[in-house]
């Protein structure tokens, strides 16, 4: 009986078959226990008319064997093709991506040779949930989704990652100076996650000022966690920083399912050269090969490949002035398998542990807090010549009141009624804020329906609304700008 893992592979498309096949050379050479079954996704099965670019009997084998091996794809542009990577992580629960970013000067010219991190990056929900509406003529709302088992689970995995792997320090960075609901919900789960993990060091940082800290001195940071748009971003600027994004792997991490990829794209501008750089595959393979408890193969191949990098055997993307001597995509994997066996002599060399994996994230039960709902903000089109906030006050301030009175209207965040100010910029969408009459007191659902109505008979518009809630008496909605 065959002890060998089966792994899914897909080759995907531009330079994807060549990296692919480098790398499953090189995984065979150091004796890999992995049988692949190969599935074909991308560019062509999207032409079949497939929107998310996989077919079913293809999500069967993912689902079957549990990792997937996976190099890039194309999507086409237009006719509403959906990203193939958000649908592979979303649909299979893949809610962790880790990629860590290394420096491997002087032989990958950096200014910053002192990099170690790793960015580990929530991977299902925020602005990647892709929930879209053109509202008005001018206005389109983009929703940003945080919720706190998907917040609690990234950060927990984070914390158990620093654990594991000896790392020393768990950044967080959000912009919850701003996005005070969401991002604050983020923050809050960290600090109250962190304060489980005492022999870990915690700091919290926010995004924009983070980020030019991994521009200008990455060699300060460990550990980054962070949600999904900020860590799609940080994690290439960390890429970048450190040499190349082309050397570059990363792992998506889910209960069930792992995938592994290169971070960077199809590059089908330079497909079947054979000049493309395999390295970021090749390193997405070696946290496969850990992932499935193969670490004695990982670190074989890490360190022939740290070895061939540091005898500057480098392909076209990394060649330089230092380097001995310039490659193809397959003959630098058959450099990589010449040395396997060896270790660098001035690079760090890779050392993993047996059984050095991670385990299941347990999520915390927490009590249902007391939701009272206390207004409602209904949100109208309305482009009356003018456009004078003055004027909707008046007409929404006179609707008869069921328990719920205009409070303010703001327009794209900021308050302009009452007292607004006549310099802010008006566009054609406008959120008008209804509370309680009596403070203090519960709003029901039939009060808020009887206001829409009301809305309706004035000929205005409602293009949607929120309700407004407390939790155990805590305001579960936003402030104004300028309120």
């Amino acid at each position: 009986m065959s002890t060998k893992r089966k792994i899914t592979v897909a080759y995907g498309d531009g330079i994807g078959p060549e990296i692919m096949q480098a790398t499953i050379d090189i995984l065979i050479a150091a004796g890999a226990q992995i049988e692949t079954e190969v599935i074909e996704i991308g560019e062509k099965v999207f032409r079949k008319g497939v929107s998310t670019g996989i077919a079913p009997e293809s999500w069967e084998s993912i689902k079957r064997n549990k990792v997937f091996l996976k190099a890039p794809i194309t999507t086409p542009q237009g006719g509403g093709f959906k990203s193939l990577n958000v649908a592979t992580r979303t649909t299979l629960g893949l809610f962790a991506n880790v990629r860590p970013c290394r420096s491997f000067f002087p032989y990958v010219p950096t200014n910053h040779p002192l990099t170690d991190m790793v960015i580990i990056r929530e991977n299902e929900e925020d602005l990647y949930a892709g929930i879209e509406h053109q509202q008005t003529n001018e206005v389109v709302q983009a929703l940003k989704l945080i919720s706190r088992p998907g917040s609690e689970k990234i950060i927990r995995y984070a914390f158990e990652y620093a654990k594991v792997y000896g790392r020393r320090k768990v950044t967080c960075m959000t912009k919850d100076n701003i996005m005070k609901q969401a991002d604050g919900l983020f923050h809050k789960i960290f600090d109250e996650v962190a304060r489980e993990y005492p022999e870990i060091e915690n700091n919290h940082i926010i995004i924009d000022i983070g980020s030019a800290i991994i521009a200008d001195r990455p060699h300060s940071l460990d550990v980054v966690v962070t949600e999904n748009l900020y860590g799609d971003i940080i994690s290439d600027i960390a890429a970048q920083v450190t040499g190349s994004v082309g050397l570059g792997g990363s792992a998506n991490i889910g209960e069930e399912v792992a995938m592994f990829e290169a971070i960077h794209g199809s590059a089908p501008d330079i497909s079947g050269l054979d000049i493309a750089n395999p390295s970021g595959l090749i390193n997405a393979a070696c946290m496969m090969l850990v992932h499935i408890n193969q670490q004695k193969v990982a670190e074989t191949i890490n360190n022939a490949w740290l070895k061939t990098i540091e005898d500057g055997v480098h392909t076209t993307d990394i060649y330089n002035k230092d380097s001995l001597r310039k490659v193809w995509t397959q003959e630098f994997a058959r450099e990589v398998i010449l040395r396997l066996g060896q270790k660098p002599t001035k690079l760090h060399a890779v050392q993993y542990k047996e059984g050095e994996s991670m385990s299941k994230i347990k999520i915390s039960k927490y009590p249902k807090a007391d939701k009272v709902l206390v207004g409602v903000d209904v949100f109208l089109d309305w482009d009356e010549k003018g456009r004078d906030p003055n004027k909707l006050g008046k007409l929404l301030s006179a609707l008869p009141s069921d328990n719920l009175n205009l409070y303010m209207i703001t327009n794209r965040g900021v308050k302009v009624f009452p007292e607004g100010h006549s310099e802010t910029f008006c566009s054609d969408h406008w959120r008008c804020r209804f509370m309680a009459s009596k403070k203090g007191s519960k709003v029901s659902h039939d009060q808020i329906i009887s206001l829409l109505q009301a809305i309706k008979k004035l000929g205005l518009d409602f293009i949607k609304m929120e309700n407004m809630y407390t939790f155990d008496g805590e305001r579960g909605y936003s402030l104004a700008q300028g309120e």
